[in-house]
């Protein structure tokens, strides 16, 4: 399934920026973010990743985080293991914690 448009002008515009950049950069970022409608496909929210930047971005980042978790599968979904940020760190754990639970 291909991924919607509003999907990948967020992606284009690169990861979250860090809390430090302008106030400018910051809006661009929530704008196209607020612009994606949940829920989001599988593929959609694998590519989301990518999105995730290097803090919470005033709360952007949990915007993203729950916005990926509005996926068919996100509750069983297997991030990569080797990423380092903690973002998807945290999706990770979500997950297991879900798995452990049996939820």
């Amino acid at each position: 399934m291909p991924i919607r448009q509003t999907v990948a002008d967020f992606l284009a515009a690169g990861p979250l920026p860090d809390e430090d950049q302008s106030v400018e950069a910051i809006q661009r970022s929530q704008d196209l973010l607020e612009c994606i409608q949940g829920p989001v496909t599988d593929e959609e929210a694998a590519a989301l990743l990518a999105g995730f930047g290097p803090d919470d971005c005033y709360g952007l980042a949990w915007t993203l985080l729950h916005l990926i978790e509005t996926a068919p599968r996100a509750q069983t979904a297997e991030y990569p293991a080797d990423s380092d940020n903690p973002w998807v760190q945290l999706l990770r754990r979500r997950v297991e914690n879900a798995r452990a639970h049996g939820l």
